[in-house]
């Protein structure tokens, strides 16, 4: 039997290539190219934004989300009195994949893109109840006060499924003193209970973290905060969050949620509250089903998508809820005969 022919030193490459993509867990998908977007209009600062302070506002950028990102940095700017003073920090687990895309969108936008390794909370995520919630880009807004530059002392952590139809310096101005490490809408109407299992409430010692706060602790929603990352540094933050994501990797499920249930452990009942205009959350139903709900009572400063229903997905199958509407003038995915942007708002 004639032994195999040795592979040209091409193949070869290309073989070892491949083998390194997949034994990284890389997928055909995820190498796929991005779709094409809409450039923005260019928006400038008024006569009165010479004194305005620099608004440093972080969000994630990745392949299934990065429609959501650039729908909600077009609804920032296009709502704000001083747009070039805000500067936007983006965390990508491939920054260069994404770089072109948010330049293509905004050429004149202030701008990073970091990179988030997946390392950081390898071995320290479990499952929950919905896989988006289980990516490692959902736990990168535990680690902004170590990835950005320290130069950045303050930042608002947005997430990728909502847009802003306020001004965002009006949440900048947030007043966290004397102390507070993070600021977010609370909504203390809610079980606080059933975020956690029964095994984390009968325990003997894990209930007693929530003693000794500022409040009683209330549920609030990670997908908006402003955070004080001085603060965060010098509080060790980080592995505080991180320390009960090791306890329900290795001692005990206590909870089914990503990244949120560690930070209410280590925040709830220490928040400065901000006013609920600013997280018109659960527009995307809950984690199961994603069906359509109504806005919260009261004004609206911020429509969140949070939930299992996202608003492009739903246009795009031809059954969008009511307030999917709302989203839809931001978008900025290209389509033939469709570049009137803003004609919907």
């Amino acid at each position: 039997m004639q032994p195999p022919m040795p592979l040209s030193p091409c193949l070869a490459a290309v073989s070892l290539l491949l083998a390194a993509a997949f034994s990284s867990g890389w997928t055909l998908h995820a190498a796929a190219e991005l779709p094409r977007f809409r450039e923005a209009p260019a928006f400038r600062n008024g006569p009165g934004c010479a004194s305005a302070p620099t608004i440093h506002i972080a969000m994630t950028l990745d392949a299934t989300y990065l429609r959501g990102s650039l729908a909600g940095v077009l609804s920032i700017l296009r709502h704000s009195s001083c747009p070039e003073s805000i500067s936007f920090n983006f965390l990508a687990t491939r920054p260069r994949r994404f770089r072109p895309a948010v330049s293509a969108s905004f050429p004149s936008l202030s701008f990073d893109v970091y990179r988030f390794d997946p390392a950081l909370v390898r071995g320290r995520i479990s499952s929950s109840v919905r896989r988006a919630l289980d990516q490692p880009l959902n736990y990168a807004r535990i680690y902004l006060a170590d990835i950005l530059p320290h130069s950045v002392h303050r930042v608002i952590y947005f997430d990728s499924d909502l847009v802003v139809v306020d001004d965002v310096a009006r949440l900048w101005a947030t007043d966290l003193s004397p102390d507070h490490v993070l600021a977010a809408p609370e909504y203390c109407h809610a079980n606080f209970t059933s975020y956690f299992t029964d095994r984390f409430w009968s325990d003997p010692v894990y209930p007693d973290a929530l003693n000794g706060r500022r409040r009683s602790p209330c549920y609030f929603n990670t997908g908006v905060m402003v955070m004080d990352l001085d603060r965060w540094r010098a509080g060790g933050y980080t592995r505080k969050l991180e320390a009960w994501m090791e306890v329900q990797k290795r001692e005990a499920r206590i909870y089914e949620l990503g990244s949120l249930p560690p930070f209410l452990l280590v925040f709830a009942g220490e928040v400065k509250g901000v006013e609920h205009r600013w997280n018109q959350h659960g527009l995307g139903g809950d984690n199961v089903e994603g069906l359509c709900r109504d806005l919260h009572p009261g004004p609206v400063s911020l429509l969140h998508w949070s939930g299992k229903g996202k608003p492009w997905l739903r246009l795009d199958a031809g059954r969008p809820c009511q307030l999917d509407a709302l989203w839809a003038p931001y978008d900025l995915l290209r389509r033939d005969g469709r570049d009137d942007l803003f004609a919907d708002i």
